[in-house]
């Protein structure tokens, strides 16, 4: 999915994953964003979208206005070196903020600003509490809850605690004079200067005051298909309360929601609704349709999304997946626990039903052919898949790579 795009411009829910930490910053006062890019695929595709925040702010009704700026053309050694380049050139003498492009939350602004300046701390570092340490750095903490280290990915029975860094940080403009210590320079030299594997162990072992804030509302990491989707079933179930509803919902009791404001496209969100009313649709759990898509006679969709201009035949079942946008589901497809990115073509037949499953992710523009059961598979942007073709955990690259794979099980 991020082939072509940053990570942060990756769509969930009908919008950049970026922009859930946005509008819910911005709604409790933020109106100075960092854009920390690094590379040509980043910039452009925060750039292009986002330019300096006024579509943004209009979007959201976000007054006064935000303010969009970027990392100047300087490559950074880490997430560290990256706020270091952007305070300097920026010339940032207010406490910083700082979040992950692919994490979504859920945190008081002001309490956690509270917290901070009450202990004096040069950095406090969101905790969110976990089930699986193994997958997380996991703090190790005083009863004051200043952060002795943090142990990375520790089993669950050794570790010191069930609370990992979420990865959002708020930093004292005091961290300038901790970019001019000597150590600090020669991390920077020798090319390695990231918050969690460098400058945080760096600060707690000299004794700086490093605090953790124990944050009591939603977090995701959308990093993996597994995440992102698990996110987005929590999103649509009204799991992150610091964001506003979503635009069309169209029953009170349910989330369920169709969009589409244009007359165009309210044509479309009514023909939905009709059918839903009717039974020749079934929309069940929490669902999100955008602007100017289609649903066919005797489909089902389950704690699922589609985003705009989605086109889906007739008895496709869909359960906890996301079809973005310019998608084409054929008759009688079977999508469950699976990503479809944009302008993918999934064809399928009641004589050749196509199904996609567990954690199965197709890439932009890529096209399935009739009959095709992708179980556990990864199909890279502008692939196609012969009609017919079983695939079982595979990551298929390339046009190559594919004639290998069909080939092998011939």
């Amino acid at each position: 999915m991020t082939v072509s795009i940053s990570k942060a411009c990756v769509r969930l829910l009908n919008r950049p994953i970026i922009e859930f930490s946005m509008e819910s910053l911005s709604r409790q006062g933020v109106r100075n964003f960092i854009f920390g890019v690094k590379g040509y695929l980043n910039y452009k595709s925060l750039f292009d979208y986002f330019r300096e925040g006024i579509g943004f702010s209009a979007t959201y009704g976000i007054q006064p206005r935000v303010h969009i700026k970027y990392q100047p053309n300087i490559d950074d050694v880490g997430s560290a070196d990256s706020v270091r380049i952007n305070l300097e050139y920026y010339d940032v003498r207010d406490p910083i903020f700082g979040v992950q492009g692919d994490n979504i939350f859920d945190i008081d602004l002001a309490s956690l600003l509270e917290f901070h300046e009450e202990k004096n701390a040069l950095m406090t570092i969101g905790l969110t509490p976990v089930e699986r340490t193994e997958e997380y750095g996991v703090a190790d903490i005083e009863t004051d809850f200043r952060v002795k280290r943090f142990v990375e990915k520790p089993p669950t029975e050794k570790a010191p605690s069930k609370l990992a860094n979420s990865g959002l940080y708020l930093i004292s403009p005091k961290i300038r004079e901790i970019y001019q210590k000597s150590e600090v320079k020669d991390m920077i030299k020798k090319g390695h200067c990231d918050f969690g594997m460098d400058l945080i162990p760096y600060l707690v072992k000299e004794g700086f005051p490093v605090y953790g804030y124990s944050m009591k509302g939603a977090w995701f990491d959308v990093g993996t298909p597994e995440r992102y989707l698990e996110a987005m079933v929590n999103i649509l179930h009204g799991q992150l309360r610091t964001i506003s509803e979503f635009q069309g919902k169209v029953d009170s009791t349910r989330n369920i929601y169709v969009q589409g404001m244009s007359k165009e496209s309210v044509i479309r969100r009514q023909e939905i609704i009709e059918r839903m009313k009717n039974k020749s649709v079934t929309l069940e759990g929490a669902v999100l349709i955008g602007r100017h898509s289609s649903v066919g006679t005797g489909s089902t969709m389950l704690d699922s999304n589609a985003d705009n201009f989605v086109i889906l035949g007739e008895r496709v079942y869909m359960e906890r997946s996301a079809v973005l946008d310019r998608v084409y589901v054929g008759d009688d497809a079977f999508i469950q626990d699976s990503i479809i990115s944009r302008h993918a073509y999934i064809n399928s037949s009641k004589r050749a039903p196509t199904r996609i499953t567990a954690h199965s992710v197709i890439g932009e523009n890529a096209r399935v052919g009739e009959g095709c059961h992708l179980i556990s598979t990864k199909i890279w942007p502008g692939l196609e898949i012969p009609p017919g073709s079983e695939l079982i955990n595979q990551e298929i690259e390339d046009d190559k790579q594919l004639e290998q794979v069909l080939k092998s099980k011939k």
